[in-house]
């Protein structure tokens, strides 16, 4: 995608891709494998050490300054080389600690995180609360300076390796919605938890986490008790266009085209009227992503324009996997090919950062003004 740059832009994307040289064939996010996250910690203390996980943090905090087009940049470039995701760390958890942390919180988690040597994981869905976190049942009990809590966080990504967990937990009455929710910082070292494999489709890992009687410092607490949905609304309000970069999506394309010509598929009229739809359906991602990105810019409110992005560019992952299939090709078939790998792969892509039912249900809402009979 190429929409005119600037100068100093376009020369920090050619500084992007000179560092992706180091990292071509990382087994990241988008590779095979349950210990992709070794290389990805690598990544992420170079990216520290560049201060590039910090790029749009305000400079009172130690950040860059800069503005979102240059975080949209390097994780479109990332994206587009199937090295990592955005760590949640740097980018979701830092700026909702900017917004809602304490003094102590901030000397005590951001210089780490700005290095890339701190990672978090998100202790939000649970078996009975999914994408539904208004009724997360995780129950945080204070007692003293302490809060002992218990429950369960499932479908937890990263948690076999992250440091921390930012954990969201009911301390309010059983009923009391997002109302009665708080967010904490919890190690994951401390007695009482414990984390069980979840296997996925693409041959990689989301996590169980339990908490047993779990002790929790009140200090460890972000922002004030029952303040939890404004903490977590505050924080994924500004991570938008970053977490689904539309050259993803190209690369898959791209990928496909690549495997139909060396199937010998390329001249069929039905395969390459397949690839133009695709196509026009990847531009259109990338004008959405464009969307998102001046809304953010901007500092208008972008939750529309985040479903819609992530929406289109999460169902055309699917729909480009889906493509090798109804080309007739028995590779598609065959466990360890490279298209048969991106299906499985695919289908997190729906489910992960808000299911697509979940982003209609906001466009339904926020921009039809549609309400639900049931």
């Amino acid at each position: 995608m190429d929409f005119g740059y600037s100068p100093q832009e376009e020369a920090f994307r050619r500084e992007v891709l000179g560092l992706l040289e180091r990292f071509r064939g990382v087994d990241g996010y988008f590779h095979r494998g349950v210990d992709a996250w070794k290389s990805v910690k690598e990544v992420y203390r170079e990216l520290g050490a560049r201060g590039w996980l910090s790029l749009s943090w305000p400079t009172e905090f130690g950040g860059g300054g800069l503005p979102p087009v240059y975080e949209f940049i390097l994780w479109d470039e990332m994206a587009y080389a199937r090295v990592a995701r955005p760590p949640m760390g740097p980018g979701l958890v830092a700026k909702a600690l900017m917004s809602h942390g304490s003094p102590e919180q901030l000397d005590r988690y951001l210089p780490p995180l700005r290095a890339g040597t701190l990672n978090f994981c998100l202790g939000y869905s649970e078996p009975d609360a999914g994408s539904d976190l208004a009724a997360v049942r995780t129950r945080a009990t204070r007692a003293g300076d302490v809060y002992r809590i218990d429950g369960a966080k499932c479908w937890t990504s990263n948690a076999h390796w992250a440091d921390n967990i930012w954990l969201l937990a009911r301390t309010g009455a059983p009923d009391s919605r997002s109302r009665g929710l708080s967010v904490f910082v919890v190690p994951l070292d401390t007695p009482g938890i414990t984390v069980s494999p979840i296997p996925t489709l693409d041959g990689g890992r989301l996590n169980e986490v339990r908490f047993d009687d779990v002790e929790v410092p009140v200090a460890n607490r972000i922002g004030e008790e029952n303040a939890g949905w404004q903490v977590v609304g505050s924080a994924l309000a500004v991570e938008r266009h970053v977490q689904f970069p539309p050259k993803r999506v190209r690369r898959d394309l791209e990928d496909l085209i690549e495997w139909v010509e060396s199937a010998g598929l390329a001249d069929r009229p039905a395969v390459t009227q397949r690839l133009s739809e695709l196509a026009v359906k990847v531009m259109e991602v990338e004008a959405l992503a464009l969307a998102l990105l001046g809304e953010i810019s901007n500092g208008e409110p972008s939750a529309v324009a985040a479903a819609y992005h992530k929406l289109a560019g999460t169902v055309l992952c699917q729909d480009i996997a889906r493509a090798a299939m109804e080309f007739g090709s028995p590779e598609v078939l065959v466990r360890g090919t490279d298209v048969e790998f991106m299906w499985r792969q695919a289908i997190l892509e729906t489910i992960g950062g808000g299911t697509s039912e979940v982003m209609r249900g906001v466009i339904a809402r926020q921009a039809l003004q549609l309400e639900s009979k049931i």
